[in-house]
């Protein structure tokens, strides 16, 4: 990186920390020092590499020290000191807390209470572009490599690219979500931002995993008949079961077109016809999941309805176009990407005449509802 030698950001102390004395002792001097106003995390994992995705890393920065933590050098009880540790912290700066949460509710079943997204942030301020990388260059000129970023996380020892990656994701976050809230007060938007934030940070941590009888329903499933489904629901779970023999992402190992394009053949009466670079053995086993979807009875063959989604949304197109119009003329005036203001999905919502009323009143947040107006209440 470009003038790093002279980049006071790279003026504080590193440390990589793989035992639990490590980290009980850094967590004791970060709070014996009494910086505990605001902190920045970031994680990696190995979601790209393995069967199933597990927390690999954690970055962690204050004002004046920086800490890799090594999730699988340490023992359960180590890692336990983590959330208690982040939870003395008064501010919690993410970047795309998303993808973040979900770890921590997997790994330690909990998220910070309050965690303010550089990300929302960026957005709240008009960026078209707010990936870190890019708000690194924009704001510090700093041009941070993205070679690492799908790397494989769970390998050990990390090389020094992968380390300076992972380090530089916190590196800059503290003093970019300062400078971030404060441009947000000038503007007055400060309130909307933490709102965002506080709602962003309770939809991904409560938000429910998809049900293991729907996990086969991949991108494609609704444009076959019961029977179609029926067989890629079997193609589905061979293809499951060896990715877990193998410890590989489903992705590496065949795609859901690839299983869509097979349960299609097989539907219209056709041999599968798997890829030519599937190997005997997995194409055996194949074969006997699609001796096993057709021993299922017609009766038993999956539905083409979901439960659960509710009922069709019977939309009002007019009211439609001019909540589209408002929002579009709210987003320009104030230099906001529209979606931000309300997306198709909850401009649909708002014009549906069949929707219950305590469903509308939580579509929108506090302040979509402000800068939109009455347009968005049904006419």
């Amino acid at each position: 990186m470009s003038g790093a030698a002279i980049d006071p950001f790279y003026a504080v102390a590193e440390r990589y920390i793989d035992t639990d004395a490590d980290l009980s002792g850094f967590i004791e001097t970060v709070v014996g020092s009494g910086s505990l106003s605001a902190c920045s995390i970031d994680t990696e994992a190995d979601s790209m590499h393995s069967y199933e995705t597990k927390l690999c890393l954690i970055q962690f920065a204050v004002s004046d020290r920086l800490a890799i933590i090594d999730p699988l050098a340490l023992t359960d009880e180590g890692l336990a000191m983590f959330p208690k540790f982040i939870d003395q912290f008064e501010t919690v700066w993410m970047h795309g807390a998303d993808y973040d949460i979900s770890l921590f509710r997997m790994t330690f079943g909990w998220a910070p209470d309050e965690i303010l997204d550089t990300q929302i942030g960026a957005r709240f301020l008009g960026a078209e572009r707010f990936g870190l990388a890019h708000l690194l260059e924009e704001e510090y000129d700093v041009h941070v490599s993205k070679q690492s970023q799908k790397a494989d996380w769970s390998r050990r020892p990390l090389s020094d690219k992968m380390l300076a990656y992972a380090f530089n994701d916190v590196r800059y976050l503290i003093d970019l979500g300062q400078k971030i809230e404060s441009r947000l007060e000038k503007l007055n938007r400060k309130a909307w931002f933490l709102e965002a934030c506080n709602h962003a940070r309770q939809s991904a941590f409560g938000r429910d995993d998809k049900p293991a009888r729907d996990q086969w329903r991949i991108s494609g499933w609704g444009k076959l008949s019961s029977k179609g489904l029926n067989y890629l629901k079997h193609l589905w779970l061979w293809r499951d079961e060896e990715c877990r023999r193998l410890d590989r992402p489903a992705f590496k190992f065949l795609s859901n077109q690839e299983l869509i394009r097979m349960a299609s053949n097989l539907e219209a009466g056709r041999k599968p016809d798997p890829p030519h670079y599937l190997r005997s053995n997995y194409a055996r086993r194949l074969g006997e999941a699609i001796a096993k979807s057709r021993e299922v009875p017609t009766e038993e063959f999956p539905s083409k309805r979901v439960r659960g989604n509710g009922p069709r949304l019977d939309i009002d197109e007019s009211h439609l176009g001019r909540i589209r119009a408002k929002r579009d003329s709210v987003a320009a005036e104030l230099k906001l990407e529209p979606t931000i203001i309300a997306t198709r999905g909850s401009m649909e919502m708002l014009a549906a005449k069949n929707l219950d009323e305590n469903d509308r009143e939580n579509i929108l947040l506090d302040w979509q509802k402000e800068v939109l107006g009455d347009i968005a209440n049904r006419k």
